[in-house]
């Protein structure tokens, strides 16, 4: 059943658990200044509003976490960890594709064909940094880990159901990883940040994209794009990206006891979990979006998707060996992730 936004933002509204100790009204002790990239009419944009009026409540009042999105504290995306990290902003929203090499084990479950669904690969993902990426984020707490649905591609004048389909399409390529693998295929990729992706698809620099449906709505790509093609039901996506909810580790220690408690009931595996879910929530009602403005919707088939993922061994195999150079295990990486996406 399509899950409808209302139902999608009610599910990211249901509060974490409080300390049962913070019994007593507090006055506003600390404000937190929380930064992202994306408009406040996103489904994230207003998660974090949410997120910020549960702080508040659990804390008795004594959280105020203020939200700036669309980067209205200055500087650009693939900044906010460092401005989490020198205090520009307490905590950040971060997709670590915007700084290709930096977060390496996180950046791993970006490789093509390593999703399932949004809830599952989430989760897989926490258990990846917390077996091996614990140093990956220096100075920072990092309070939960995400990730979208399988990425679709969305074109202007023609679907893509085969590799050969690519040939010369110019394409917005998600990460580094995808991007091998579309320019494998004959396509002329290019990396820019989202926002600046309805420039691209309205002056012809590109002919598609490579994203989920959740992004479409905040930005009507549908407007802007004719075709979508989607990974046969029971086959991997062709990627997902990480997320990371970090804090600024100092402010985070400076903190009383019970107000830290406050922060670890609102954070953590749970609210990756809960993040997860209601991706997958997005993820439908950006398909009826597309649905609901006339676009077409065309399966790729199990059979091709898997000579996609035949295709993207060599990709796997160039970052396994980027994994090894930087002091990490990269097949053990790979291996978990897998290991974790196949168990039921």
């Amino acid at each position: 059943m399509t899950m409808t936004r209302r139902a999608a933002m009610a599910t990211m509204g249901a509060a974490l658990a409080t300390p049962a100790f913070l019994k007593k009204a507090h006055a506003a002790e600390v404000t937190l200044k929380m930064h992202h990239f994306i408009p406040p009419v996103a489904p994230m944009g207003k998660f974090f509003e949410t997120w910020a009026a549960e702080l508040a409540e659990a804390s008795d009042g004594a959280i105020e976490m203020q939200v700036f999105p669309a980067m209205q504290l200055g500087g650009k995306p693939g900044q906010l960890a460092d401005q989490a990290r020198q205090g520009i902003c307490d905590i950040a929203w971060t997709l670590p594709a915007y700084t290709p090499g930096r977060y390496m084990v996180a950046e791993t479950i970006g490789l093509p064909f390593l999703v399932t669904n949004a809830e599952k690969t989430s989760v897989v993902l926490h258990k990846i940094m917390d077996e091996f990426g614990q140093g990956e984020y220096k100075g920072l707490k990092n309070l939960a880990y995400h990730v979208h649905d399988g990425g679709k591609l969305h074109t202007t004048d023609a679907p893509i159901l085969s590799a050969a389909d690519m040939k010369g399409k110019k394409l917005r390529a998600p990460n580094q990883g995808t991007g091998q693998l579309l320019a494998s295929f004959g396509a002329e990729t290019v990396f820019f940040p989202v926002s600046e992706m309805v420039v691209g698809l309205s002056n012809g620099v590109i002919d598609g994209c490579c994203l989920p449906y959740e992004i479409v709505p905040p930005y009507k790509l549908q407007e802007l794009t004719k075709f979508t093609s989607e990974a046969a039901p029971g086959a991997r996506g062709i990627y997902t990206n990480p997320f990371a909810i970090v804090m600024n580790e100092k402010k985070y220690e400076s903190l009383s006891d019970d107000l830290r408690a406050v922060i670890d009931a609102n954070s953590g595996m749970a609210m990756t979990e809960r993040l997860g879910k209601a991706f997958d929530g997005f993820e439908a009602y950006g398909r009826k979006v597309v649905e609901d403005n006339g676009n077409e919707i065309n399966q790729i088939p199990a059979e091709e998707i898997a000579r996609w993922q035949e295709a993207a061994q060599p990709v796997h195999a160039d970052w396994i060996a980027q994994l090894n150079d930087a002091g990490h295990d990269g097949q053990a990486i790979v291996d978990r992730i897998n290991e974790l996406l196949d168990a039921g």
